[in-house]
């Protein structure tokens, strides 16, 4: 069986029920979820001038190789109504694959790790929820040293 880390986010309709409904939807797809972070209500990225977001992340386990785990959660968002108007804009739901095994993975359309979750908190500190010693196969630190190093000595280590 396969270990990914999927981050989520949704910024428009009821949230809470976007993010069970997706959950749902992945369970359903045969994915078996193992761990389910805390939600964590998040400011914008990108793009500021929208609702703030509520994410998470999950831990699963798949027979399912990375590029069909892609196109399953590509197909829940597509299911779910979300529409890309442009990059970094408001959505119903948003499923990311950010760890797959410890792959390193660099295609056109697929990037694992995620390319840029060491820059992102709201991506990072669900993730020291489920495991922080997962160690970031390109950087090898772990989520909370990368956790740690983006938000600095103003903030309480976890």
């Amino acid at each position: 069986m396969n270990k990914a880390i999927i981050a989520f986010g949704t910024n428009v309709g009821n949230k809470e029920e976007n993010i069970k409904t997706a959950i749902k939807l992945i369970k359903d797809k045969g994915i078996t979820v193992k761990k389910v972070s805390n939600l964590y209500i998040t400011e914008p990225y990108g793009y500021k001038d929208q609702p703030d977001f509520l994410n998470g992340a999950l831990e699963v386990e798949t027979a399912l190789s990375c590029r069909q785990l892609l196109n399953v959660l590509l197909d829940i968002e597509k299911q779910m109504g979300r529409v890309r108007q442009f990059k970094w804009g408001p959505r119903n739901i948003d499923l990311d694959i950010i760890f797959y095994n410890d792959e390193i993975i660099d295609e056109p359309d697929l990037k694992v790790p995620h390319p840029d979750m060491h820059n992102r908190e709201f991506v990072l500190r669900p993730i020291c929820d489920i495991d922080k010693d997962i160690v970031h196969p390109i950087f090898k630190k772990t989520v909370k040293v990368l956790l740690d190093e983006l938000r600095g000595d103003e903030y309480e280590k976890l």
